[in-house]
């Protein structure tokens, strides 16, 4: 996919598909523009740990193995340096804790929407001085730098980003009939089109025509760009405070709507009250739900992880509401424990770079794309396009080079949805205030309409918009 001389927008730039990357660092390839602070040459000679959180679950065991080439690679030229394993999933309900007991690893990653909650917490690492000794800190896009710092300091980087469409399992599809002439799923382009494609599905199928969510914050994540499409929006700014807005008309019919589904239509899941981030894929993959909202950064669910063959998996355009058509965007940043050391911090970046996802074009980064992608071909994930954080050409070019070379699907099942989040307007940022509350409000309300078919909706919002203002006057309107 062409990629221009800068990123133009915020929201693009939060297009970063999410991958691991190895290859085989010699001293010679160091990173253009680092410092030799980063290095063994400059680096602390004295034995030290860091613990990473970004290493991979137990259950993806080439993964693992991936992540055990970069520890080979990063220890030869970092030999003091004891990597550990610290396999960990941000969670906000557990974060505080092991930050204030000093357990957080010493890197991990997180959600674009709790950066300054985190900076502004005391809990994690200023990192200013060590990216601009290797001059990542210019690297970075500045509206995704501005989201990392504070006071002019930096305290992350962006690992990868996103932005919600609707993947298919091609398979019902193909089953249910609903394929062109060349044998390409014949999507749903609007919301209703959507209810009516997935009855027909669930008719001659006997499988849900869509999974919706409604166990946890994931499941208001994906309403609200359900609602976006009704023409809600949930968050407002008054005199530099953030208002409730969760009870507005356009967001009520987007309820109404998602109540359809399950009273009107029945293409559902057994129980969406049970359904998570993770369950979705599954029944994505497993082939008991046709249709379900999630983004680039997660091929790897529906197949790796639940057997999906791969070229039976496609990304298509989010639905159009009766008032636009958007794709929620966001990202996730790297951003390290505040009990890091600076050395620990050079290491982990370092570490970064083996992977490739540092903002270089060097021999090592390139080399841990190659095996990145040739992983995903081993392990039936797709190779699709990735949009990168960083502003720099070459490793723009780079990125390009190496995903065309390891393509292992037919783009045609992807080029809508990379068409779509192209257009000016389609890519909208997560609700500004506290997102994590809005979703967790938002399920409370979906719980109640897919468990009662007379369910008041009006109240329920309303309920759901005042719990939504207090949070906001707690937390954020201070």
């Amino acid at each position: 996919m062409k990629k221009t001389k800068r990123l133009v927008s915020l929201l693009l730039c939060l297009l970063l598909a999410a991958t691991t990357l190895v290859g085989c660092k010699k001293e010679e390839t160091l990173a253009e523009g680092s410092s030799a602070e980063g290095t063994t040459t400059g680096a602390s000679a004295e034995k030290f740990q860091i613990k990473l959180g970004i290493w991979p679950e137990d259950t993806l065991t080439d993964d693992v193995k991936l992540h055990e080439g970069y520890v080979k690679t990063f220890n030869e030229t970092h030999p003091n340096v004891e990597i550990i394993p610290a396999y960990y999933k941000y969670a906000t309900d557990t974060f505080v804790s092991l930050a204030e007991s000093g357990n957080l690893p010493t890197i991990f990653d997180t959600w674009f929407t709790e950066p300054q909650k985190l900076i502004n917490g005391g809990f994690v690492a200023d990192i200013t001085d060590e990216l601009k000794a290797r001059g990542w800190d210019t690297a970075m896009n500045p509206s995704i730098r501005d989201m990392l710092s504070k006071d002019g300091r930096i305290y992350g980087l962006p690992r990868d980003g996103y932005a919600l469409g609707l993947m298919l399992n091609v398979e019902l599809f193909e089953e249910a009939g609903l394929v062109d002439a060349n044998g390409y799923p014949l999507y749903p382009k609007t919301w209703d089109e959507l209810a009516k494609t997935a009855k027909t599905i669930k008719d001659k199928t006997g499988q849900a025509g869509f999974c919706l969510l409604a166990k946890d914050g994931a499941g208001g994540w994906h309403f609200s760009n359900i609602a976006w499409g009704f023409g809600a929006t949930f968050t407002l700014e008054k005199d530099g405070k953030y208002v409730a807005n969760v009870n507005s008309p356009e967001a009520i019919a987007a309820m109404e709507y998602v109540k359809s589904l399950k009273w009107d239509y029945d293409v559902l899941t057994a129980d969406p009250t049970n359904e998570d981030w993770g369950t979705g894929f599954g029944a994505l993959g497993t082939g008991t739900a046709a249709m379900y909202i999630a983004a680039n950064d997660a091929v790897n669910q529906p197949t790796q992880v639940n057997g999906l063959p791969v070229d039976k998996l496609s990304i298509v355009p989010i639905p159009a509401g009766p008032k636009g058509q958007y794709s929620l965007s966001g990202g996730t940043p790297y951003m390290f424990s505040k009990d890091a050391t600076p050395d620990q911090i050079k290491a982990a970046l370092d570490y970064l770079e083996i992977m490739g996802k540092a903002p270089v074009a060097t021999e090592v980064a390139i080399a841990g794309m190659k095996a990145d992608d040739q992983n995903k071909i081993n392990n039936h994930v797709p190779v699709i396009p990735r949009f990168p954080c960083w502003v720099d050409q070459k490793v723009l070019d780079a990125e390009n080079a190496v995903t065309e070379e390891y393509s292992n699907v037919d783009m045609k099942l992807f080029n809508d949805y990379f068409n779509i989040i192209k257009t000016n307007g389609n890519l909208r940022a997560e609700e500004p205030g506290s997102a994590q509350d809005l979703y967790a409000e938002l399920t409370k309300v979906l719980q109640a309409v897919i468990t009662d078919k007379n369910a008041d909706i009006p109240a329920l919002m309303k309920t759901a918009n005042d719990n939504y203002q207090k949070m906001l006057d707690q937390k954020v309107n201070k």
